[in-house]
């Protein structure tokens, strides 16, 4: 039987493959260096360095993402890919840090590359391995909504911009024999990559603060508003955690008081079904039954309920503030 290309155990596998590669590509690196002793072979060698741990990294939290939940981790161990990504990021900034003081001891006390006919058509040649690794990792990631394959990717993909950066100034010290221009593309290239660093720290982060994400609040909105019922007279008090490629969801739907125990947890089910139904990430689910109060019926569209107190004024528009809101009753949210 062929292995599913979209399970974890398939990340896990290309994982493998990236470090694997990632190990070659340095090696050729390394060469390139010691042939041409350029400060712009060196940032990327270096970056290499950080592919290789990063690679491995990425690979070990795969494998414990991929394990399900036990009584020590009850909401699995998605959340590792965070923590690992965050360290990665914090590479990367070591590694532009350690760049940025090389070249500016070249700039200093002078360099003078040497063979850049050899060190071109190595960096060049690593150069196109990088990217399309990059893109396969990225695209792999985004589908399996997994941050260690983006974050993996997108790194390969910088590295990709910076080496290529490191042949176009390769090409002109080359031609013009102003040495410098290879300790100054190396200057730029290490502040690029510490940027670079800086933001997959900062996502990271989100996640494992659980950052509210309003990109995820608006597309649950969007799919309760375009499938909502009569009875589902409000949800509130929205959270969306991320596990993995995993998402967990708490909130409070308002149902009429009077449903009986059974057809409550009926109309619950419902809600479960119609969000998991437009999404295709695995979704865990916590919802607390809500009993309409007496402001409810200002915003309860179900036209024959039998204890009304108040005329329907208008329903609650759905979006991804007032879903993650407390118990609605302002008059000034109605439609």
């Amino acid at each position: 039987m062929s292995e599913n290309p979209n399970s974890p155990k398939s990340n896990f596998t290309f994982q493998k493959t990236v470090a694997i590669i990632g190990i070659v590509l340095f090696i050729g690196k390394l060469v390139a260096w010691h042939l041409t002793n350029s400060d712009a072979v060196f940032s990327d060698a270096m970056e290499s360095i950080v592919n290789i741990v990063a690679g491995f990294m990425g690979l070990y939290s795969l494998y414990l993402a991929a394990k399900p939940k036990d009584e020590d981790h009850p909401y699995g161990h998605g959340k590792v890919e965070f923590v690992t990504s965050g360290v990665e990021g914090a590479l990367i900034i070591f590694a532009g840090v350690i760049i940025i003081v090389q070249a500016v001891d070249s700039l200093l006390h002078g360099n003078i590359p040497k063979k850049l006919d050899w060190g071109m058509l190595i960096v060049a040649l690593t150069a196109g391995i990088n990217y399309l690794m990059g893109y396969i990792s990225v695209k792999k990631g985004i589908q399996q909504n997994s941050l260690v394959l983006q974050s993996s990717g997108k790194h390969l993909q910088s590295d990709t911009i910076t080496t290529l950066g490191v042949v176009m100034s390769l090409l002109l010290v080359y031609f013009t024999k102003i040495f410098w221009i290879d300790a100054a593309v190396a200057l730029v290239f290490g502040g690029y990559i510490i940027f670079v660093g800086y933001k997959i720290i900062r996502k990271a982060l989100s996640g494992i603060m659980d950052e509210a994400d309003l990109g995820m609040l608006t597309r649950l909105s969007e799919i309760l508003t375009k499938n909502r019922k009569t009875e589902w007279i409000d949800i509130h008090n929205t959270r969306i955690q991320q596990h993995g490629s995993g998402l967990h969801i708490d909130a409070h739907l308002t149902l009429p008081w009077y449903y009986e125990l059974r057809k409550a947890h009926e109309e619950m089910e419902e809600v479960y079904k119609t969000i998991a139904a437009n999404s295709d990430r695995f979704i865990e689910f916590n919802f607390h039954l809500d009993d309409c109060k007496p402001f409810s019926c200002k915003i309860c569209q179900l036209s024959e309920c039998p204890v009304r107190q108040y005329d329907f004024i208008g329903k609650i528009n759905w979006n991804a503030e007032n879903i993650s809101q407390e118990q609605k009753h302002d008059e000034s949210l109605l439609s």
